[in-house]
């Protein structure tokens, strides 16, 4: 659900998301067909269902998306008939229940629909652009597309696609079928895909609702055993009450997408992913009172979800018991606030005058002091006909903005642009030769300098280089990239400072030319930092060794959220909802520890990903992956996927020192950690700091904590002292003052220097008057 590297997405929203980079040509596969059942959520961002949620038949804000896809391999004629035969043959819809559309310029579809497939041309539109051509985005491929609609009769409104009253419910779209036939410029212009690729996508529940004879999607066997949990809690009747209907339309929708983005990691918090999985939190909540439900409940529809999806997918049902943890604390959360909130937005629609919107300062306060998301209002707000003063609450938010702005920080990867795109379809990917050491030759390939593509980098300059083979590591995998030198015989000397994988297939060496020069075609010695390279592994392998103490010892709702591993320590961000205690934290480190002591052999396999998933390997949140994965065993400690480089053996990485824990968001907590001389480094430097706190204190170090509480304890006592001093002084000088009162026309004024007195003391000096 959660989509890598795209900062451009939330959230999976459609089947060909994890395809994007292979359409777009910086990505190459194995295969060049693919099925898939993808999770999707469409909730927030540019793509958002959820205010439409619980009160139209087919909104959702989790779904599945089938869909097939072809990568350059077949094309238009070849998916149309696969759809047809599918439908028709497979499924047994009558084909006089569906309807095509195509784009009005795209005469091939055309053809092969009436003329191959033979589908009645009394049950076919022509659409425009708008509806029936497909883009990725203002530039890049693109192409027309082919909907399939299913007609769920006339006793339903609504009209055939392409008529006036084509937006009611009686045809519904089930299949959509993308050409990406063009690349579009930034002028417009398309140009023809040397090979045109398909991207098509059909909705689960809206199948299921035609092969299940049903026309509303939450009456389908998806929907309904929720439903009816809900009904059971809330002591409801499904079908009884129209607003009750809604409500537990709600609730099953909303328990599917807060559970699927737990199950993936997302945990609730105020930005990002996780403030949009409260939001759908805080909804249902509302829902529920609204169905009466005074008690803390939600949870309670975990299990009936689990019941109907949990052997399609298993690790839901592996983080039930978390699900239902995060769900009961963050209701527990809102209910604090919920009804005072509540007060104060019937206050001010009690205010209101006739057809007056909910004023933008009472949106703001509801969403900034009581934690009302935006689109709960606006869901009291339709409840109650009346609308919401956007402009307002844009206003008040933007000042608040001004006053505070919270910083977000990306990945830090460097971003594919079109420069790599065209060296990705160009060159052939980077050979990485560093799994077997620290140096190799390599043919140069490509140097690039401010922006641009040059044959040569002279003495002095700055850029950047692509050799065909490279024992470098690019960053990737929260592992920084290796640095050191490319040299030859003719005396170039090419200071690596960096290695970066701007597109998966290519290493990208970033540094200096000191001496010589680096050409097109040369042959190079490259030599990695082979110091730095091994503190890097020493720190990457206990990465996953804390890990795997992480879940041992916490749990198994332990995700890893992000890491970096540098030469000189590692940091490693995790879910989990409180603090960790000291003693965890010695446990930990404990854990670890023996398991270095251990000095277990690193294992590496490289094995095909459904065998790899099979052992058990954990796989990292976010992470994409091809068909052969590469495989990390130490010992029975920690078996996961990684690309990384490694130590042969646990106990080479010494020792390991936990320097610091602290909370990134809301359920993410942060370890900062050391490993093998950088962890000797940090105990030196906390055993210096130690000496030279017991020295201002004169005693030894064993002694420093009794001496500390020893004299804390007397600045208590003497601050006591001090207080009751002030107060005697304060008294004394009282009665001085009051002797100095004037009588001036009548009204007695006193007008004194007071000296080395603070605003505590002159208050309570005035006091004594």
């Amino acid at each position: 659900l959660v989509p890598r590297n795209d900062p451009t997405l939330l959230f999976t929203n459609a089947g060909m998301v994890p395809f994007k980079d292979t359409f777009l040509g910086l990505e190459q596969r194995p295969y060049r067909r693919a099925v898939s059942a993808q999770r999707c959520m469409r909730a927030g961002g540019k793509h958002n269902d959820l205010e439409n949620v619980g009160y139209t038949a087919r909104h959702h804000t989790f779904f599945e998306m089938l869909g097939n896809f072809s990568f350059g391999d077949y094309f238009k004629r070849e998916v149309i008939g696969y759809a047809w035969t599918f439908l028709t043959e497979v499924l047994k819809l009558p084909p006089e229940r569906l309807w095509v559309t195509v784009f009005a310029e795209d005469r091939e579809a055309e053809d092969i629909w009436l003329r191959e497939m033979g589908i009645d041309p009394a049950r076919f539109s022509r659409c425009g652009e708008k509806d029936n051509f497909w883009s990725m985005g203002d530039t890049g491929p693109c192409g027309p597309c082919s909907e399939i609609f299913y007609d769920h009769g006339p006793e339903i409104p609504g009209g055939p696609p392409g008529s006036p009253d084509a937006d009611g419910d009686r045809y519904i779209e089930i299949w959509n079928l993308v050409f990406m036939q063009y690349d579009r410029d930034s002028s417009g212009r398309l140009t023809p895909l040397p090979k045109p690729s398909v991207d098509t996508g059909m909705g689960l529940e809206r199948l299921a609702a035609v092969l299940q004879g049903v026309h509303n999607n939450y009456d389908t066997d998806l929907f309904q055993p929720l439903i009816q949990a809900a009904a059971d809690i809330s002591g409801k009747v499904y079908g009884a009450d129209p607003a009750a209907d809604t409500s537990l339309r709600v609730l099953a929708d909303h328990v599917r997408a807060c559970s699927f983005l737990m199950a993936d990691g997302v945990l609730p918090s105020n930005e990002g992913r996780g403030y949009v999985l409260r939001r759908i939190i805080r909804r249902a909540v509302r829902h529920g009172r609204k169905l009466g439900l005074g008690d803390i409940f939600f949870h309670r529809l975990v299990p009936p979800l689990v019941s109907v999806m949990g052997e399609a997918y298993p690790e839901l049902r592996r983080a039930e018991r978390d699900i239902q943890g995060h769900l009961r604390r963050e209701e527990a959360r809102f209910r604090e606030t919920l009804e005072r909130g509540l007060e104060l937005l019937e206050e001010a629609i009690g205010g209101l005058a006739p057809g007056a919107p909910i004023p933008g300062e009472v949106i703001f306060r509801l969403s900034d002091t009581y934690g009302f998301p935006v689109d709960l209002t606006a869901d009291i707000a339709r409840e109650r006909g009346l609308a919401l003063d956007m402009p307002g609450f844009e206003a008040a938010l933007a000042e608040q903005r001004q006053r505070s702005r919270a910083a977000w920080v990306g990945s830090g990867e460097v971003k594919a642009d079109r420069l790599y795109h065209d060296l990705a379809m160009e060159l052939p990917a980077t050979e990485f030769l560093g799994y077997g050491g620290c140096s190799g030759a390599g043919r140069v390939l490509a140097l690039i300098r401010d922006g641009q593509r040059v044959d040569v980098l002279r003495a002095g300059e700055t850029g950047s280089v692509i050799l065909d083979q490279t024992p470098f590591y690019g960053e990737s995998g929260g592992q920084v990239g290796d640095r050191g030198l490319l040299t030859d015989a003719a005396g170039l000397r090419f200071v690596v400072q960096d290695t970066q994988k701007p597109v998966a297939s290519l290493h990208l060496h970033l540094g200096r030319v000191e001496s010589g020069e680096l050409r097109l075609g040369h042959i190079v010695h490259a030599e990695v930092d082979s110091d730095a390279r091994a503190a890097t592994a020493a720190h990457h392998s206990a990465t996953h060794l804390l890990h795997a103490a992480l879940r041992t010892l916490l749990g198994s709702h332990v995700q890893q959220k992000g890491s970096l591993v540098t030469p000189e320590r590692l940091r490693f961000d995790f879910s989990h909802p409180e603090p960790l205690t000291l003693a965890q934290l010695q446990s930990l480190e404990n854990w670890v520890n023996a398991a270095v002591r251990a000095n277990v052999v690193a294992d590496v396999q490289v094995l095909p990903i459904a065998q790899a998933q099979s052992l058990g390997a954990l796989a990292l949140f976010g992470e994409k992956y091809g068909e052969e994965v590469r495989v990390l065993r130490l010992g029975d400690y920690s078996l996961e996927f990684c690309g990384g480089t490694h130590v042969q053996a646990t106990g080479d990485i010494g020792c390991f020192k936990i320097l610091a824990e602290s909370g990134v968001a809301a359920g993410i907590r942060r370890i900062e950690a050391a490993a093998g001389a950088a962890a000797i480094a940090a105990v030196q430097l906390d055993e210096q700091r130690l000496r030279a706190a017991a020295a201002l204190l004169h005693v030894a170090p064993a002694e420093l904590d009794q001496r500390l509480a020893q004299t804390l304890e007397r600045q208590r006592q003497l601050e006591k002292e001090l207080e009751r001093l002030r107060q005697k002084l304060a008294a004394q000088a009282g009665e001085r003052l009051a002797s100095a009162v004037e009588d001036i026309a009548g009204v007695p004024v006193l007008v004194q220097q007071i000296d080395g007195m603070d605003g505590k003391g002159l208050r309570e000096l005035v006091d004594r008057l």
